[in-house]
């Protein structure tokens, strides 16, 4: 789970949050936010989680923000982040506030269709957004797969993008790489020379959704 979090830590600044701070009055706004579908490899299939950011403006700052929420108004859904509990990221010196684990119970499938989300500051000052995710019911495109055989690596994707994420020995992200070729030589691959392993994030940007698949070891 950690190298996971570590990995979308760098992914979310490839997918392209502002609000509030002391006690004031003025109220939050959500400018921007996207909604992003990936599935995971697990042993029973596929395993689907959302990740969910916004960009809020606000004149006090964003450490005055106390509370977001996550509605599916028609599936009576909700999904509820303090301040301690989101993940933030900063790009272009703008931090993005969210979650990369918008799970629902274990087996179901996330909906579909409408969302609503909801900011609230440390004053009780509220902001809501409509997003609509529609991404098809079931997977477009099989589960990519990712194999190191003899230093020769392959890639059987059919997802219209696919990118290498390289770590270190200690698990930590080193280099994103988008292939041109979904196989190769290790060797003539060009990946840093402390990669330990390699995991394979594999992209629908028409749906934005994703596929994440294991690491595996190119020592």
């Amino acid at each position: 789970m950690k190298k996971m979090q570590k990995t979308f830590a760098i992914l979310c600044c490839f997918l392209v949050p502002y609000f509030f701070q002391a006690c004031s009055r003025t109220e939050p706004s959500i400018v921007f936010g996207f909604i992003n579908l990936v599935y995971y490899q697990d042993a029973t299939g596929p395993q689907e989680r959302f990740t969910f950011f916004i960009l809020a403006d606000d004149d006090d700052g964003i450490e005055n923000l106390d509370e977001l929420f996550l509605y599916h108004d028609r599936e009576q859904l909700r999904w509820h982040l303090r301040n301690d509990d989101w993940v933030e990221f900063v790009q272009e010196g703008r931090t993005w506030i969210g979650s990369r684990s918008i799970t629902v119970n274990e087996g179901e499938r996330l909906p579909r269709g409408q969302f609503r989300a909801v900011l609230v500051n440390m004053s009780g000052e509220r902001a809501e957004r409509n997003f609509t995710f529609d991404a098809p019911e079931e997977p477009r495109f099989p589960f990519p797969s990712l194999q190191v055989n003899d230093g020769y690596l392959t890639v059987n994707s059919l997802y219209p993008v696919n990118n290498l994420i390289c770590y270190d020995a200690g698990g930590n992200v080193l280099f994103v790489m988008t292939l041109e070729n979904l196989s190769g030589y290790i060797e003539t691959m060009g990946f840093p020379a402390q990669t330990w392993s390699v995991a394979l994030w594999a992209e629908d940007p028409q749906f934005s959704t994703s596929a994440f698949t294991d690491a595996v070891s190119i020592r």
